[in-house]
C-alpha cells in the first residue's frame, strides 16, 4: 500500500498542518466542489470521503476515495484553476484546512514537500490510466472485484480468514465507481455471493475469498 501525504513528508507534516484551521464536516456534506474557486486544500485527519463528477448525462461518477493523511485540492492550488470534482464526506470527517497561499509558501519552502505532492498527482493520473485501460477490456464483474480487492486492500479490517470493508459504500455509489448499472451492480454481488467469494451485509461486504476476486478481475 502506498504512503499517504501526510506520511510521505514525516517530519515536516506537523509543520504543515500548524499552519491550518480544523474543519469538520458531518457525513453527506460537501467539502470541494467542482468549479467553484478554492481558498484552502484540505488535509484529511479522519474519515473518508469520494472525489466525483457528473457524467455528460447527468450521473455521478465516482472517481476515487481518499482517506486520512490525503491531501484535497492540491492540482487547484499549484495551477490555480477551479477544482475539477467534486468531494463529499462518506462518513463524519475531520481535516485542516490549509490556505492556499500558504500551502504554496509552505511548498516553496520546503522541497521535499513539493516532490511529495508531485508523487501524489502522478500516482493519481497513474490510477486513472489503470481504470480506464479496466474500463475498456473489463465487464462489469471485473470491475465489480478489482473495486472490492482495492476496498478491502485500503479500508478492510482482518476478521479471521476475511476482511471487513468498513467502508459505508452503497450499491449505487458501487456503480458510479465501476461506471455500471445499480442492477449490473447487484448482479454481480449476487454471482461472488454464491461463489462464496464475499457476504453482504447493509452498506458492507466481507471479502472471504480475495484471490477468488482478484482471478476473476
Amino acid at each position: 500500500m502506498n504512503s499517504s501525504f501526510l506520511d510521505a513528508l514525516g517530519t515536516q507534516a506537523d509543520e504543515l498542518l500548524a499552519t491550518g484551521m480544523p474543519r469538520r464536516f458531518a457525513a453527506g456534506a460537501i467539502l470541494i466542489r467542482e468549479g467553484q474557486t478554492l481558498s484552502s486544500i484540505l488535509l484529511v485527519k479522519s474519515g473518508r470521503v469520494k472525489i466525483t463528477t457528473l457524467s455528460t448525462d447527468g450521473r455521478e461518477a465516482v472517481l476515487s476515495i481518499s482517506g486520512p493523511g490525503e491531501v484535497l485540492g492540491e492540482l487547484s492550488a499549484l495551477d490555480e484553476q477551479p477544482p475539477s470534482a467534486t468531494v463529499v464526506a462518506m462518513e463524519p470527517v475531520e481535516t485542516i484546512a490549509v490556505s492556499v497561499s500558504a500551502f504554496r509558501t509552505f511548498l516553496t519552502d520546503h522541497p521535499p514537500a513539493m516532490l511529495a505532492v508531485l508523487r501524489t498527482i502522478t500516482g493519481r493520473l497513474r490510477e486513472g490510466d489503470r481504470k480506464r485501460m479496466e474500463f475498456a477490456v473489463t465487464d462489469t464483474l471485473g470491475r465489480v472485484c478489482s473495486r472490492l480487492v482495492e476496498l478491502a486492500h485500503h479500508h478492510g479490517v482482518p476478521h479471521g480468514d476475511s476482511v471487513r470493508i468498513t467502508l459505508p459504500l452503497s450499491q449505487e455509489e458501487l456503480a458510479a465507481w465501476t461506471g455500471s448499472s445499480r442492477e449490473a451492480v447487484a448482479k454481480s454481488l449476487r454471482t461472488l455471493r454464491e461463489r462464496g467469494y464475499i457476504e453482504t451485509h447493509r452498506r458492507s461486504v466481507t471479502v472471504i475469498n480475495i484471490a477468488g476476486l482478484q482471478k476473476i478481475r
